[in-house]
């Protein structure tokens, strides 16, 4: 579409400036871009001299009457952010009160790119068994996507009919179990939605395919997990639509027969439910999977994992693994070819965006685009885990210029031609003692840093497009999807007005649009897109720990009585929670164990004179031995696995073990720990040789006269961490650091900031960040990632 200048739009504006003291000067925000915005949203300003007050309304009048039905807005994101803009956040209580506002009621003519890297929730339990693309943010984003134009148009319903079946689909969309239902029937029983204030064709096509799911073999085992009742709609109408004789098993070796049918099972549903005509679809058809690197070399698999891990250091670089090459659709990229408007939605910053540019051809296709207006939505909060600390300065919180240069150092090709305005909310326009009640609960915002932004070549658009009635109601901070909307309105009708050099002393100055990454720091420090590791679909993986967590022998005659603890079930299903969690755990990692047994106290076999950790492994009987009383806390047990899951990888390593008094003129000096090594060939362990060598050297172990020998002095009453322990405790800390806080402690030097002052201290640093790559490298294998 060809964007015509708007007549009445110019012309008021240029009366406006026509005044010797123009009246935007006595509107409070900085640049003409915001003061436009903040004439439409909060009215014009009262004022004695009538003619101002009639240039203001005629303003705001010219630009509420800009012809925008035809503009065609793509939107990029994933979850609550990208639905609570196109629509409003479908999962929340009293959405369905006013579902239709939003980015698609202004802009009925909106597509929903999304992104499809989540695990976690009902998406992760139907991954278990389907070899699927994550579809839990097709499905929020679909609901958010239902406009009312289409659904009168489809079903020939009033206002009040509309806002009817609006409620019950939210309550069909968004209902949870935990039991599998014996039928389709009970199963919308349990929702409590009522079918008859539906359209009859619509709770025919609903009805249709929560049935199939019960009666098509393929779909039927998912019914066995706590899962979402939307999302196995998504998951039927997509099943509807394979073709005939393709099964899971075909679909797993070759995903690429995904791609059709997911088109055809969304545009199905879309039509259904009244969503605009292929409004939403995925940002790639093929399964993959986020992985993010740390500062402090440390790899973290998985977004569910990801946006949980409390690392304490930055993000360095975000990366998305693909089970084979992914394919995006002709239309995507068509769509984005004709934009007048490109958004990037608000939402996690390394779970969100990054993901989908990570998919070839989109990022391109972006830049392609010279004609369209293209904003960047600011997130609201720092998220912990991902944006609560800045690589600038981890000293200091996140801020917005720190958001660029994450996508700067992350996207492909960098940010350049990917937008030029940055939305903001403006703190200024949000209540003092709402900021302040945030700051108790550790919330913080993510502040606008405008000099900053404007360096780096972007336009910084502040404004109060936060919701009231979420403050009032719920008591939280969001953007308001009706009051963003307008906003982008706003900017739409007046991009001409900005583009006009002479009406430069009401914009931002600098912001360098035509060559938007001219900052020297974004151009330096650029991440290198490294190849993609081979990604296993998750269904298969599962299969897999499932059949090796059930050759294990578990053994539980601890007498353990809680409620928590259901003896070997219990462990087995923990056992198998964990390895399915964490991704970076290879199941070869296991083949050292030949099962798990839980030990009373009085028959705990472990000397506690270096660690109070009550989980070990054993490698006379390859068992993990777990003493009873871990099993009343899931937390104690899961780290108890870990750790000797990591033990276990040393094997039967250790031919002998022994600690020695060191004595001086009959005085006790210390103790010496002498390790002598089984040889190779008798030796069952995870490392070779040279591995094995680079670990204990590692471990602050020293050869000895033998190549099998080693030793580690110990001054008076110095602590001490045994090898095989604290290959068990970094095992777990690498994993997941909030699980080991024994070990932590040990990794808080790697936070310090470096000094010549202390040369010790930088020696074990160094020797933490080698034992960190030791684990990334070798034991776990990501070699080459960071």
């Amino acid at each position: 579409m060809t964007v015509r200048k708007d007549d009445k739009v110019a012309d008021s504006l240029e009366k406006i400036l026509a005044k010797k003291v123009s009246p935007l000067d006595l509107l409070s925000h900085k640049n003409l871009r915001e003061k436009f915005i903040d004439l439409v949203l909060n009215g014009e300003p009262i004022h004695q001299d009538p003619e101002i007050t009639r240039l203001y309304s005629g303003l705001v009048e010219a630009l509420n009457s800009h012809r925008i039905d035809g503009a065609k807005v793509v939107v990029f994101g994933g979850g609550t952010g990208l639905s609570n803009i196109i629509g409003g956040d479908s999962r929340l209580e009293g959405w369905a009160r006013s579902p239709f506002n939003g980015l698609k009621e202004i802009f009925p003519r909106t597509r929903s790119v999304v992104c499809v890297t989540d695990d976690g929730g009902s998406t992760g339990e139907i991954m278990k068994d389907l070899p699927l693309i994550a579809i839990g943010d097709i499905r929020h984003v679909l609901l958010s996507s239902i406009q009312l134009s289409a659904l009168q148009r489809t079903y020939q319903v009033s206002v009040p009919n509309a806002l009817l079946i609006i409620e019950e689909l939210t309550k069909l969309f968004n209902y949870r179990f935990s039991t599998k239902p014996d039928s389709a029937e009970q199963l919308f029983s349990w929702t409590g939605a009522d079918l008859e204030r539906m359209p009859g064709r619509l709770s025919e096509v609903l009805l249709d395919l929560i049935s199939q799911v019960f009666t098509d073999d393929q779909l039927e085992p998912v019914l066995n997990r706590p899962n979402c009742l939307g999302n196995l709609i998504v998951v039927s109408a997509i099943y509807r639509h394979l073709p005939e004789g393709v099964d899971n098993e075909l679909l797993i070796s070759d995903p690429g027969l995904f791609h059709e049918p997911i088109y055809k099972g969304l545009e199905y549903l879309a039509l259904s439910l009244g969503v605009g005509i292929k409004a939403v679809l995925p940002c790639t058809t093929t399964p993959c999977q986020l992985r993010l690197v740390y500062t402090n070399g440390v790899q973290t698999t998985g977004e569910s994992k990801a946006g949980g891990s409390r690392r304490g250091v930055p993000v360095e670089s975000a990366h998305v693994d693909f089970c084979t090459e992914p394919k995006v659709y002709q239309e995507i990229i068509d769509y984005i070819d004709d934009a007048d408007i490109i958004v990037m939605a608000p939402g996690s910053l390394y779970s969100s965006i990054i993901p989908v540019f990570k998919v070839p051809g989109l990022a391109d296709a972006v830049r392609r685009n010279g004609k369209a207006l293209k904003i960047l939505v600011s997130n609201l909060w720092v998220q912990a885990g991902e944006t609560d600390l800045s690589m600038s300065d981890p000293e200091r919180k996140f801020r917005v210029s720190d958001m660029i240069k994450a996508y700067e150092r992350n996207i492909p090709g960098g940010i350049q031609g990917l937008f030029h305005e940055v939305l903001c909310l403006s703190l200024k326009d949000v209540p003092a003692s709402v900021i302040q009640s945030y700051a108790v609960e550790g919330k913080i915002p993510i502040y606008l840093d405008r000099e900053v932004v404007r360096n780096q070549g972007f336009i910084p658009v502040e404004c109060g497009i936060y919701s009231r009635q979420a403050l009032v109601e719920r008591g939280v901070l969001q953007h308001d999807p009706a009051m963003l909307a307008t906003a982008v309105r706003v900017l739409y009708a007046g991009k001409e007005c900005f583009a006009e050099s002479k009406h430069s002393d009401f914009s931002e100055k600098g912001s360098g649009v035509e060559n938007p990454v001219g900052d020297t720091f974004l151009q330096a420090g650029r991440a290198v897109d490294y190849p993609c590791r081979n990604f296993q679909i998750p269904s298969v993986r599962y299969q897999k720990v499932i059949e090796r967590i059930h050759q294990l022998e578990i053994g539980c005659n601890a007498g353990c009585t809680s409620d928590c603890c259901r003896g070997v079930s219990y462990i087995r299903d923990v056992f198998e929670d964990l390895i399915w969690r964490h991704h970076d755990i290879p199941l070869d990692h296991l083949q050292y164990i030949n099962g798990v047994a839980c030990i009373g106290l009085e028959l705990w076999p472990r000397n506690q004179q270096w660690d109070n950790i009550f989980a070990f492994y054993d490698p006379v009987d390859r068992m993990i031995k777990i003493r009873k009383d871990q099993l009343c806390h899931k937390a104690k047990l899961e780290t108890g696995i870990l750790i000797a899951i990591g033990e276990s990888l040393l094997g039967d390593y250790a031919l002998k073990k022994q600690v020695e008094e060191v004595t001086l003129n009959e005085r006790i000096v210390g103790k010496v720990y002498n390790l002598e090594l089984r040889d190779e060939q008798e030796r069952n362990c995870y490392l070779n040789t040279r591995e094995l060598d680079d670990y204990l050297h590692l471990a602050r172990m020293f050869r000895g006269g033998s190549y099998l020998e080693y030793t580690r002095l110990l001054n008076g009453n110095e602590g001490f961490t045994p090898p095989g322990l604290l290959m068990g405790l970094s095992y777990v800390w690498y994993l997941e650091n909030r699980l080991s806080p024994q070990i932590e402690y040990k990794m808080t030097v790697m936070k310090i900031p470096q000094t010549d002052l202390i040369p010790e201290q930088k020696k074990v640093a160094r020797r933490r960040y080698k034992l960190i790559k030791f684990f990334r490298d070798v034991v776990f294998k990501q070699v080459g990632d960071s």
